[in-house]
C-alpha cells in the first residue's frame, strides 16, 4: 500500500497488520468528497421518480401535512 495509490490522501495509517484503518485528508477534498456523495444521492432520487406525475404546489402542500 504505497501513498501514491490514494491521490487524496495525505496521510495512511495502518493497523497492527499492516491494513489501512484510517485515511487523512485535506479540509478541502473531504468536502469535495461530500458534495460528490450527495450529487450521487441526488441523481438517484432523481432518476427513481422520473416516470412519476409532479404535483401542483396544492398537492405537495397536502402530501407533506400527512407525514
Amino acid at each position: 500500500m504505497k501513498i501514491e495509490d490514494y491521490p487524496l490522501a495525505k496521510e495512511l495509517i495502518l493497523d497492527t497488520e499492516g491494513n489501512i484503518s484510517q485515511v487523512i485528508l485535506n479540509y478541502t477534498d473531504y468536502q469535495y468528497l461530500l458534495e460528490a456523495i450527495e450529487d450521487r444521492g441526488l441523481l438517484q432520487a432523481m432518476r427513481q421518480v422520473k416516470d412519476e406525475k409532479p404535483l401542483s404546489l396544492q398537492e405537495a402542500l397536502g402530501e407533506l401535512e400527512k407525514e
